[in-house]
């Protein structure tokens, strides 16, 4: 299994990993993208800000990294990086696919996604993403599972899958939504010749939307490894924008509310591995703070205030503007 690559890693970074959904195309839902991305969101300026961040976090012993089909030029732009260092061995790729980029490398456009969980979708990206990655693709998940979703029950998919399982691919799924949970559990009971298809869960897990723990909880001592997506809850988290309560444990600890967030979900111990979404390098090295950040249980009681009903998190969620 890939993942047993961080689980023998020593540096205390390793479980932190780097996703790229806000430098692989010029739009996205985070908050303070005007001041984190150069006026340039060329593909060139955005290739060079993506393999900045892989240097950087490659050598802060970051080694895991995460692409999505539907993230722009993501999957090229990281290919461009393994390409360009072969001796890179030890890092651990994962990529999505169920949404297709439709944004034309523009900020303005009306769609940016489309979500389609179909076969017909699966076999044409995956070809995509092997086209691109090769052999280094280590994990591949269907890209956002709700619990209606046509993945969990579409049997032809999952002996596809299944397929791909036996050569060697690990395969895992994302959720969003309110109905998180659920999605884990439903995902959970798939099976292909009475073993379990999957193999990881990646979810959103912060200090406002919780409502995914028990389930990921159950997701991890059934063998599943567990990456949390939007620790930051979309800049929502971070400087300025943090809630005062996160702001003054972050005080106390002499570090950024980013890595005090970061450090609230490192603490469960579910969470194999937890993403930072940075897009600049100032905000990778304090991201990775976390992993020496000590919270007390009083922090922690104080911090667990924060939590939102999640239907009204996932709702401010798809509020947020494509910048």
């Amino acid at each position: 299994m890939p993942f047993a690559r961080l689980a023998s890693a020593t540096t205390p970074t390793c479980h932190i990993g780097l996703g790229l959904a806000a430098v692989g195309r010029p739009g996205y839902i985070n908050l303070g993208r005007e001041r984190d991305l150069p006026a340039d969101r060329s593909v060139g300026a955005l290739r060079a800000r993506t393999h900045e961040l892989l240097d950087a976090a490659y050598a802060q012993g970051v080694r895991y990294f995460d692409v999505a089909r539907s993230y722009g030029r993501s999957e090229e732009f990281l290919a461009d990086w393994l390409g360009d260092r072969p001796g890179v061995e030890d890092v651990v790729v994962g990529s999505k696919w169920g949404y297709t980029y439709t944004a034309g490398w523009s900020t303005e456009a009306e769609r940016h996604e489309v979500k389609d969980h179909s076969l017909e979708t699966y076999e044409r990206q995956r070809a995509e993403t092997a086209q691109l990655l090769g052999d280094r693709l280590d994990l591949y998940q269907i890209h956002s599972v709700t619990p209606d979703s046509p993945a969990l029950t579409d049997k032809e998919l999952h002996a596809k899958l299944a397929q791909a399982a036996a050569g060697g691919l690990s395969i895992g799924f994302s959720t969003s939504g309110p109905a998180q949970a659920d999605a884990v559990r439903a995902a959970l009971a798939v099976t292909v010749d009475g073993e379990p298809l999957f193999r990881t869960v990646q979810s959103t897990f912060n200090a406002l939307e919780t409502s995914a723990g028990p389930a990921l909880a159950e997701a991890h001592d059934a063998g599943l490894t567990v990456i949390v997506k939007e620790g930051m809850a979309n800049g929502r988290l971070a400087g300025p924008e943090a809630p005062d309560a996160l702001k003054a444990v972050a005080e106390e600890t002499s570090l950024g509310c980013d890595a005090v967030a970061l450090a609230l979900v490192l603490r469960e111990p579910w969470a194999g591995v937890v993403l930072s979404g940075a897009a600049t390098s100032g905000q990778l090295a304090s991201n990775l703070h976390a992993a020496v950040v000590d919270l007390d249980e009083e922090q922690t009681a104080r911090l667990a205030g924060l939590a939102e009903d999640p239907r009204a998190y996932w709702a401010r969620r798809a509020g947020l503007p494509w910048h």
